[in-house]
């Protein structure tokens, strides 16, 4: 049974096509990647399936339910959260803050528990600090930085911050939006290593735009590849490392002989890391 569903998906801004009619399948427990060249629509897409953008049609599924056009924190009390490319935390708050931000969908006080405070308001609050807690040791950011204020924290830190966060809703389905930009390779293999545990400790779904190859082809169940907002290939990392069509797709095709004459996964394995991207556009 899928968990997620995107079916022909379809983004227009103006004559512009950004995602055309993208079918894609997320079953519980899987980590996909989607890739694809600079403007292939993978961002576009992301923000569809998070609620940032209504698709100009198409229709989206979450568990048998239509989702098409719901806001983004609906979604998130669904269980789909997501994060971006571009960090964006609140950088004046605390550490401990902007992860208890990410739990207050789970909260149960209203408007008159917040003025009045009752014991079970102030037990509601209590707990959600030790879990904020607990993910920040968790994360591998550790409780004696709770207080720091995040813009202060280290690069591959605020990365792991904004998981936390992300975490800190108890989502079904985890969408990372370049999650190993920006960081060192060590900082990549940790970071890799611990997409594995949220996934297998948490029972998390984890889906994943991603430029770094290796990353891509070392964790995925599955790859989808898009190019100029169309879905050109999925499958296993060995299957889509060996389509042609994904070939030509980075690494141009020859004209002296076409791409599809081409012995198979070699030339996409032996310059996968010349496939990393570091700019901001998917």
């Amino acid at each position: 049974m899928s968990l997620l569903e995107a079916r022909q998906l379809t983004m227009r801004f103006g004559g512009l096509v950004a995602v055309n009619a993208v079918d894609l399948t997320l079953e519980p427990g899987m980590i996909a990647s989607l890739i694809g060249p600079n403007g292939a629509g993978k961002t576009t897409f992301f923000n569809m399936l998070s609620g940032l953008y209504v698709p100009s049609s198409g229709q989206l599924f979450f568990e048998d339910r239509e989702i098409t056009g719901t806001e983004p924190h609906q979604l998130t009390r669904y269980g789909i959260v997501r994060t971006f490319q571009n960090i964006r935390l609140f950088g004046n708050m605390t550490v401990l803050e902007n992860v208890l931000v990410g739990r207050h969908c789970r909260m149960q006080t209203g408007l008159l528990g917040t003025l009045l405070r009752p014991p079970k308001v102030m037990a509601e609050e209590a707990a959600a600090r030790r879990a904020a807690f607990s993910l920040l040791d968790y994360v591998g950011l550790g409780t004696e930085r709770a207080q720091e204020s995040a813009k202060n924290l280290p690069y591959g830190d605020q990365r792991r911050l904004e998981i936390a966060r992300a975490l800190a809703s108890n989502p079904k389905v985890l969408l990372l939006d370049e999650p190993t930009a920006g960081m060192n390779p060590n900082e990549t293999a940790d970071l890799t290593r611990f997409i594995y545990r949220i996934r297998d400790e948490l029972d998390l779904t984890v889906m994943l735009i991603e430029h770094d190859m290796k990353v891509v082809m070392d964790i995925s169940d599955r790859v989808s590849v898009m190019e100029y907002g169309i879905k050109i290939a999925q499958g296993t990392p060995d299957e889509v490392r060996a389509n042609p069509r994904v070939i030509e797709a980075y690494l141009g095709k020859d004209e002296d002989s076409p791409a599809v004459e081409s012995p198979a996964p070699e030339p996409l394995n032996g310059r996968v890391e010349s496939l990393k991207d570091t700019s901001t556009e998917g």
